[in-house]
């Protein structure tokens, strides 16, 4: 049983592994796009450093980021590139606690939850 056990850890350990480096890799390639379209398309415009400009609303949520993007803008690719960043250490946490459930521990699963709860609190709803 212990055997079977340790396999079956050892296999959900890898699966987890290779989502985080997936994910990485996939926000560091969308990251990479968009900037290399923002260098070609803002790179010979001076920057003015004297005045602070706050970051255009659209890039602010998912919905209008994903629409600007359909759109071809270049800040809003590299901002889902971010959220792609962000978004895999949830995913971690989400995977986690499946994998808890399917081996039947309940109170890893209740702490999992607690913990995806919270990032999910503090990334939608936490804003100061």
């Amino acid at each position: 049983m212990d055997a079977t056990r340790d396999r079956q850890d050892e296999r959900i350990e890898r699966i987890i592994g290779r989502l985080l480096q997936i994910g990485v890799l996939t926000a560091a390639v969308v990251v990479l796009i968009g900037g290399s379209m923002l260098l070609a398309q803002y790179g010979s415009i001076p920057a003015n450093f004297a005045r602070f400009k706050g970051e255009d609303p659209v890039l602010k949520s998912v919905g209008s980021i994903v629409r600007a993007v359909m759109t071809g803008d270049s800040r809003a690719i590299v901002q889902v590139g971010l959220v792609l960043l962000i978004a895999t250490p949830v995913a971690r946490v989400a995977l986690t606690m499946v994998a808890f459930a399917l081996q039947r521990d309940r109170v890893y699963v209740v702490v999992t939850a607690i913990v995806l709860a919270l990032l999910l609190y503090g990334l939608f709803w936490g804003r100061a």
